[in-house]
């Protein structure tokens, strides 16, 4: 005869699983469901940021740009050229910069592909965009160092067919060493703005002198409808120099601060 136990334990459970082992299994594969689509979200964030870890210097070299409102003008036609460049196995490349807010900036570079350049050229045109008379100095430092953040310091004037240009260099680098001089020259009719580095010579007077020169050689290929800016040119023909020579420096254009006697 069948216990009461049995029949009352049949009757209640015709699988013969108890329902707190079925809660168990239940509750176990949900935990191992989310164990997998955690460890699954761990993978995918770990794709992603691999994939932007590698992408950081460009993103990092767009970012300026996008943030000051530029953008790179591929159907504009250059404005300026340079008639000659003293290393011949040097080749140019030209980029045109422009803003929303009218600005253009026309960028040569020298350099062999593939390496740093060892020179470069900047012709700003402001237009209404914001900081267009910021500290200029400092951005020229900072492409001198190719994005690194050092103090620029005085290095004298030299002459040009534009006028006196200031120069810099960065702070630490000795008048005899191997670093780049930066210049800079503001006009204001029109409103235009000349920068740029150069690296080209052994001695500080002969990195002078290849300043001196590219200003010299540089020519205005189209003004559009800017009068003033044609106007600028030609008349900086007529004090166009010859590059044979260097230039010397006096106590007023030498690269280092005039020592005077007494106090002013």
């Amino acid at each position: 005869m069948q216990s009461f136990v049995a029949s009352r334990t049949g009757s209640y459970y015709p699988s013969r699983i108890h329902p707190a082992l079925t809660s168990l299994a239940d509750e176990c594969c949900g935990m191992l469901a989310r164990v997998v689509a955690y460890v699954g979200a761990l993978a995918l964030l770990a794709i992603l940021g691999a994939h932007v870890w590698d992408h950081l210097p460009e993103i990092a070299d767009a970012e300026p740009a996008a943030e000051a409102g530029w953008s790179e003008a591929s159907r504009s036609h250059p404005a300026f050229a340079v008639s000659k460049f003293d290393s011949l196995d040097k080749t140019v490349s030209y980029e045109i910069l422009r803003h929303a807010e009218g600005g253009r900036k026309d960028i040569l570079r020298w350099g062999t592909p593939g390496e740093r350049p060892v020179a470069e050229l900047e012709i700003y045109r402001p237009g209404a965009e914001p900081g267009r008379s910021g500290p200029a100095m400092a951005e020229i430092a900072e492409r001198m160092s190719f994005g690194g953040r050092p103090e620029p310091e005085a290095a004298g004037v030299v002459d040009s067919k534009f006028g006196m240009v200031t120069l810099l260099r960065l702070a630490g680098t000795t008048g005899g060493g191997r670093g780049c001089l930066g210049f800079i020259k503001r006009l204001h009719e029109p409103d235009l703005r000349i920068s740029g580095w150069s690296c080209q010579g052994e001695t500080l007077p002969a990195r002078r002198a290849a300043i001196t020169c590219v200003l010299s050689r540089l020519m205005l290929l189209k003004a559009g409808n800017d009068l003033k800016l044609a106007e600028l040119f030609a008349r900086a023909e007529l004090r166009r120099s010859s590059c044979a020579a260097a230039p010397s420096s006096d106590w007023v254009t030498g690269p280092e601060n005039p020592g005077l006697r007494g106090t002013l």
